[in-house]
């Protein structure tokens, strides 16, 4: 028991006088009534319309606890909420309840704030319950809405689901533009989907997982924008060179100046990096975003009249665009690290797995109980379904875990198999 600032409560008694503390354990969406809490009562005594603060401190604690409550983990929180009436399930009907006391189960309609896991206590005595630590959603599966009608009802449906169940996960990936659902296996996410078409009207259609892919330049390059137009009245001219140096992973993007004489008015030169920078992000050869590199804008050369700062942003993307087709590109996948915990006698299958994968097996160690901890990095691309695999060739007696490493160079076949399966 603590409190919301992180300090030791009082000890808890199952006592009807007692604080009042309580905790969400399920959350239900009823197509009546709404949103429906199940409230346990460990301490004190809940009665209807009284006011109850609202604690969910699930980052706070950094335990590793995972309590997915929403479209991706709810915000720490605490605030007082009025409750309504008060009832106790019993089968599929609710039964009214003038009060609920210490060790009993009740349902609350239409609380607005509380989630799974977040613990309900008196104002004036504010307490807070360690959250659960719950398994986490491995096995990703992308969706979309089987038609038009039904992309209005997907967020709400997908944001119900999400509040009832606390192992699924919801990713609205921006780089990819997929909703990507976080199950628990195969038969977690067909019931994911079912209940979506069946209980919340929306029709969706798996389709395939993208990975947010990245791009580079292999080798310096130089490239020339040359963005000039006349039609009669007011033109456009804008030339511009630019140099392109590859830089070392995870350096980001550099821009320098290096324009002597004025050949680029002063006031252009952030358009032609604001014009490569529009170029990195829509891709210059695969589409997707361009990262590591720094460019030099050299020279250029401008018009008293219809030089502007759209005619030097196209020159600038135009200028990015040359240096991509003069020179070599490459594709960078991210890896992850991943740590599977594997009976000693299956360690070499793991091992042989993950090499297959492309991936770099980093060592092993003991972990107990004859047990083995392998710790390797992988692919994304390679292991989008290794939740499913993983329990089908151990038998169900591994379990991993999936953490971001770093962007790689992509091999050139893999690069080449990915984009042809529509990876951009």
């Amino acid at each position: 028991m603590f409190t919301p600032t992180g300090g030791r409560g009082p000890a808890l008694t199952c006592d009807p006088a007692g604080p009042l503390v309580a905790e969400v354990v399920k959350t239900t969406s009823d197509p009546y009534v709404g949103r429906v809490s199940l409230v346990r009562v460990f301490s004190g005594t809940l009665r209807p319309d009284a006011t109850v603060h609202v604690s969910g401190h699930l980052h706070s604690f950094g335990d590793g606890a995972h309590l997915a409550a929403g479209p991706g983990d709810h915000e720490d929180h605490d605030e007082d909420e009025r409750i309504g009436s008060l009832s106790v399930p019993l089968g599929k009907t609710q039964r009214h309840a003038d009060l609920v006391v210490a060790g009993d189960l009740c349902a609350i309609g239409r609380l607005s704030r509380a989630e799974t896991g977040d613990t309900l206590s008196d104002p004036q005595q504010p307490l807070v319950l360690r959250p659960w630590t719950m398994p986490e959603a491995l096995l990703p599966v992308a969706v979309e809405a089987r038609a038009k009608a039904d992309e209005d009802k997907l967020g709400q449906g997908l944001a119900r689901l999400s509040a009832e169940d606390p192992t699924l996960r919801v990713e609205h990936n921006a780089e990819t533009h997929q909703i990507v659902l976080w199950t628990m296996g195969e038969a977690h996410a067909d019931v994911v989907l079912d209940r979506l078409e069946h209980r919340h009207g929306v029709g969706v259609d798996q389709v395939p997982l993208k990975v947010p892919l990245r791009e580079t330049f292999a080798a310096p390059a130089v490239g020339h924008g040359r963005h000039v137009k006349q039609s009669g009245g007011h033109g456009q001219f804008a030339v511009c060179r630019l140099e392109v140096e590859p830089l070392p992973g995870g350096s980001g993007f550099e821009f320098v100046d290096k324009v002597v004489g004025g050949s680029v008015p002063r006031q252009f030169i952030p358009s032609v990096e604001k014009g490569v920078r529009a170029q990195m992000e829509r891709g210059v050869a695969a589409g997707y975003p361009v990262v590591d590199i720094r460019v030099t804008l050299r020279d250029g050369k401008a018009h008293s009249v219809d030089s502007s700062d759209m005619a030097f942003q196209t020159a600038g993307a135009l200028a990015l665009r040359e240096a991509a087709a003069a020179s070599r590109t490459a594709l960078l996948e991210p890896v992850d690290e991943v740590l599977v915990l594997v009976p000693d006698d299956l360690v070499g299958a793991v091992m042989s797995d993950l090499s297959g994968r492309r991936g770099k097996v980093l060592g092993s160690e003991p972990a107990g109980q004859e047990r083995t901890l392998v710790r390797a990095e992988v692919p994304q691309v390679e292991i989008s379904r290794y939740s499913v695999d993983l329990r089908g060739f151990t038998h169900g007696s591994a379990s991993f875990t999936r953490s971001f490493a770093r962007y790689e160079p992509m091999p050139d076949d893999v690069a080449s198999r990915v984009v042809g399966a529509g990876q951009d």
